[in-house]
């Protein structure tokens, strides 16, 4: 279809490339801009820009507050695409629209003015979801002064428009769907998967999805798979296996083909669990073969995450009103409000909300339409007493997970949810309403499962987290903050139950005896004149004490063992453990009152109230029955100076931003996390199938042996089904590794040099690997320019923004190149030439903290040490070649890397040890440049 021509003057278009390159585009054509020139363009005249925040930090000045001015063509895109995908940069906004990629500042800023004329037409033409709610929300746009508000209105008035609204369009939540309540789905079956039957599907979801049939490996792993869905036969005892399938296997929907079948036989639901947000992403979209129909995949493949990723409507109807008042961003808010009426599921953290929109302009983050504002971090939902229970995005996405086949889930949920189900079993308390008994559960990225056991049966006594504690019970505190106490979300209920209400208001008494608004500057104050308040901060000030006494401070913190305590640690940690248990007490009083009036009132209780005081009592088991009582056990271990306990870890350290301290911490984890995760989630489940491309260990005589440490299947009873299956791709022609001999990876200089030049040997589409941000930083401030002046732009994690943002224009930009932090390698999935080349700047070892000096003692010595940077290494090369067309380069900038570190790579990759100029030669030559 041919779209209508906008006839709204559009301002020139100003695109700024990291160097800075600059360059400006108008209707008579582009010109390239000087730095200062672009600076003065951009600081006082109507400019059109993609991504304002970072077209200001590129330029060297303050990110600007919204104005009739400054047009972001981000915004545009937000109005009328909402929940569409798009990365943000001109390049990334010129391929959403279906151009070709721009090269260079000039192609691009062309290219910018040519999406707004586009979008706009499209707005005019097919606005969504219909032009009169459309048209509300840009009138009350326009009205708070967004600069696009004259030519939305213009697009949106070019056709007729029916009857208009009597709102300001942002009242969202009263034109959401309502969920409808079911008959519970009841116990699922146990019928097996016959291999053969595994087979034939995985035949159909490959037609379905255009391909003509399986690789052999691929149908392999499909009929091997069924082992961990036939029954099992004694409880407590799984069907477990573990699969390694190297890149290209296509494993995803190898797993999905009797994951399918299973559900499909004895319902709901397979749980399929993911580390990171972009493989939730792949599998949701791998499903459609599963379920090509839409309205049916909605009901049978649902992605779940925790309640903290969702927008929750009472914080967005209350931020809404606030901005309408003054108090907020509206236009945050509106764009906001237009994504959350596109929005699939209301996922507003690696779902389809724009992570970059919050981050545009120059707004106060109490003010932001971001999710630190919008979803329900605190535990505050009041769940059926709010208003907008109906049409909650949690809700749906909770009582979906009960009926769908496929769960889309996530470790840290997974891990989380069967801790807090455990904890209650063990009380003799039923199951929680929100979790699910999980059977069958495929973890993908298997290679992550330890560290996700680590984090989910770990405790934290940290300022931050009793701080939260406090507005848990207390509400907020601070003027002008929002947010519901327990008080206001529990009095209502409590009716004449006197002594509910009196164990409520003992808590929030006590409450008063944890951090409060202002805390960090108390205990850690620039000026070193502490002044704590109450017990649990003056325990934190004691703690900073013996770290500044025994620790040598890092770039980012500062740790010590917690025992031997010193004198005043001891006698802080006696007095916070009184003051925890002072809140403790009433905290399960009142919760015992709460089940006594679940019971005594279960003819009488109306289903909003039955549902709001189980959403209570979920928040009390997980604070008063778990938190609190493993915050004292610790305090009390310190204040006895006992013997340390051989399974776990406790230690005291202390978090530095910009050079000052910002929060202080006693910890505790296990030693090996995987008896908790062994014992909460794996062996009640029926069958479990681990699977990663980097799950095996090849030096060891048993290359599962490592696996099934951490991944708890070595406390089976029977060993479990093991499958390797090598990657297809030709890695001799695909792929080179080379071990750079002669840089000093200690001499920043040196390092930025090297990487440099094999940036530019590779035409671009680097990936810059570090192991601390500090020699990340003092690369990118020398390489920045001198790749701008080749036409390659260069892009930094924690120089540029959010990396979530980041990885995708990296993506969209075929020859720009990127610099992470180690951290980056699991959130980079970029198939094709934008990513042919990856620089390591030194082993990536594992940091020599108290906790990892502990599990190296515990699991074999350096042994140990060399499994983790065998396996990180691995993984990192794992995302170079991701196609059968794709060619890439590993570069390791660390003379001093044992070859044993490179064993875990594909069969056919050699490793060459070389001066730096060979491996320029050999990247150039490789890569065709």
């Amino acid at each position: 279809m041919t779209l209508p021509p906008t006839t709204f003057d559009l301002a020139p278009a100003l695109v700024v490339l990291p160097g800075p390159r600059a360059a400006v585009a108008d209707a008579t054509g582009p010109q390239g801009l000087r730095a200062p020139d672009a600076r003065d363009l951009f600081e006082q005249w109507p400019v059109l820009v993609a991504h304002a925040a970072m077209t200001a930090r590129r330029l060297a000045v303050a990110v600007p507050a919204r104005s009739n001015r400054v047009f972001d063509a981000l915004e545009l895109f937000a109005f009328v695409r909402p929940g569409r995908f798009t990365a943000p940069s001109a390049a990334g906004l010129a391929q959403a629209m279906g151009l070709a990629e721009p090269r260079g500042a000039e192609a691009q800023a062309v290219a910018l003015r040519e999406v707004c004329g586009l979008l706009l037409a499209e707005l005019a033409a097919e606005p969504q979801p219909s032009r009169e709610e459309a048209l509300a929300v840009a009138e009350t746009l326009a009205r708070g002064g967004w600069p696009w508000g004259s030519a939305v209105l213009g697009a949106l008035r070019s056709a007729p428009v029916g009857n208009m609204f009597r709102t300001s369009g942002l009242d969202v939540w009263a034109r959401l769907p309502e969920w409808e309540g079911e008959a519970a789905p009841g116990e699922a079956g146990s019928k097996p998967v016959a291999p053969e039957a595994a087979a034939a599907r995985l035949s159909e979801l490959l037609a379905r999805s255009g391909l003509d049939e399986a690789r052999p490996a691929q149908a392999d792993y499909a009929t091997q798979a069924a082992f961990a869905f036939a029954p099992r036969e004694r409880e407590g005892e799984p069907r477990m296996m573990l699969a390694e399938a190297g890149t290209g296997i296509g494993k995803t929907l190898a797993y999905l083909a009797p994951a399918s079948l299973w559900a499909e036989a004895n319902g709901p639901s397979v749980w399929i669990s993911t580390y990171t947000r972009a493989l939730q992403r792949q599998i949701e979209r791998e499903s459609h073969a599963v379920y090509p129909d839409p309205k049916v995949r909605a009901k049978k493949a649902v992605v779940r995450k925790g309640r903290e990723n969702y927008l929750c409507l009472l914080n967005f109807q209350e931020a809404v009103n606030a901005a309408q008042l003054g108090g907020g961003d509206l236009v945050g808010m509106a764009l906001a409000s237009r994504w959350a009426r596109a929005s699939r599921d209301g996922d507003m953290t690696g779902g389809d909300f724009p992570a970059w929109l919050p981050t545009l302009f120059s707004v106060s983050p109490a003010a932001q339409a971001s999710p630190a504002n919008l979803v329900d971090r605190r535990g505050e939902c009041i769940h059926a007493g709010c208003q907008h229970y109906r049409t909650c995005f949690v809700e749906k996405a909770i009582r979906g997970s009960r009926r769908a086949d496929i769960v889309i889930a996530n470790h840290a949920l997974v891990l989380t949810q069967a801790a807090f189900d455990g904890a209650r079993a063990a009380r003799g308390s039923k199951a929680d309403g929100e979790t699910t008994q999980l059977k069958r559960i495929v973890f993908d990225e298997g290679h992550h499962l330890f560290d996700a056991a680590d984090s989910a049966f770990a405790a934290a006594l940290s300022g931050a987290e009793a701080a939260e504690l406090r507005r848990w019970i207390r509400g907020p505190e601070g003027r002008g903050r929002r947010g519901r106490g327990l008080e206001a979300r529990l009095m209502e209920v409590l009716g004449d139950h006197e002594e509910a209400k009196e164990a409520l208001i003992a808590a929030t008494h006590a409450a008063a005896a944890l951090p409060s608004e202002g805390w960090s500057g108390r205990i850690a104050p620039p000026n070193g004149e502490v002044n704590p308040l109450g017990a649990v901060e003056h325990f934190l000030v004691a703690v900073l004490e013996q770290l500044r006494a025994r620790a040598a401070p890092s770039e980012v913190g500062m740790e010590c063992a917690a025992r031997p305590a010193l004198d005043l640690v001891r006698e802080t940690a006696r007095s916070a453990a009184q003051a925890l248990a002072k809140i403790e007490a009433p905290l399960v009083a009142l919760a015992r009152q709460l089940e006594d009036v679940l019971d005594a009132e279960a003819a009488t209780l109306t289903t909003a109230d039955r549902a709001r005081i189980e959403g209570a009592l979920r928040g009390l088991d997980r604070r008063a029955r778990m938190t609190l009582p493993a915050w004292r056990s610790m305090l009390r271990a310190i204040d006895e100076d006992a013997e340390d306990d051989p399974d776990f870890v406790d230690w005291f350290d202390a978090s530095f931003m910009f050079g000052r301290v910002v929060d202080a911490a006693c910890r505790r984890h296990w030693v090996d996390p995987t008896e908790p995760l062994t014992n909460a989630v794996i062996a009640p489940a029926h069958g479990v199938l681990v699977t990663s491309a980097t799950l095996a260990d090849p030096t060891l005589e048993d290359p599962f042996a490592l696996a099934e440490m951490r991944t708890g299947a070595a406390r089976l009873p029977d060993r479990p089904k093991t499958l390797k299956l090598a990657s297809p791709f030709d890695y001799a022609n695909q792929a080179r590794c080379f071990v750079v001999t002669d840089v000093g990876k200690d001499d920043p200089r040196q390092v930025a040099a090297a990487m440099r030049e094999l940036f530019l040997a590779a035409g671009g589409g680097g990936l810059g690997l570090f192991t601390a941000i500090r020699r990340l930083k003092a690369v990118h401030e020398k390489i920045a320019a001198p790749l701008a002046d080749k036409g390659i732009a260069l892009y930094a994690q924690h120089v540029d923004g959010e990396v979530g943002s980041l990885v995708d224009i990296f993506r969209a930009e075929e020859d720009a190149c990127l610099l992470g932090t180690d951290a980056v390698r699991d959130g980079v999935d970029v198939p094709g030439r934008s990513l042919r080349l990856l620089v390591f700047d030194r082993v990536p070892w594992p940091r020599p903290d108290i906790l990892h000096k502990a599990r190296r003692l515990r699991f074999g010595g350096k042994g140990y040490d060399d499994a983790v940077a065998r396996g990180r290494i691995a993984q990192a090369f794992g995302r170079l070649i991701r196609r059968a067309d794709d060619k890439g380069c590993f570069v390791m900038l660390d003379a001093s890397s044992p070859t044993r570190l490179f064993s875990g790579l594909p069969e056919g990759v050699q490793l060459q040890r070389v001066g730096l100029v060979e491996a320029i030669e050999g990247v150039a030559g490789f890569l065709g440049n």
